[in-house]
């Protein structure tokens, strides 16, 4: 619901998950790109990175449903395939482009 994304808490969470250096999803990402791995970076948190684990529930959900969610698709497959972030940055990038509407 926009009411929902748009009101404090979805746009907080938004710009603290994006921009904040106290964003738990970000510290996670940001040690990601640094060459760590997520069972080294979890067994160091006290915290709930939330997005590891929403990540793997929408993979699975969007590909039991036949939905196509590319970025979704690499962030598992850093998260949960040891792919290195860089090389899901460019198969992003370098995607065939195609109409986002079906």
């Amino acid at each position: 619901m926009p009411q929902t994304f748009f009101g404090l808490a979805g746009m907080g969470d938004l710009i603290t998950t994006c921009i904040s250096r106290h964003g738990r999803n970000r510290h996670v990402g940001e040690r990601l790109a640094n060459g760590e791995t997520l069972e080294d970076i979890l067994s160091s948190m006290r915290m709930v990175a939330e997005g590891i684990y929403t990540t793997r529930s929408v993979y699975h959900k969007a590909n039991k449903m036949g939905i196509d969610m590319p970025i979704t698709t690499e962030i598992y497959r850093v998260l949960y395939e040891g792919k290195e972030p860089l090389a899901a940055v460019n198969d992003l990038m370098l995607r065939e482009p195609r109409s986002e509407r079906h």
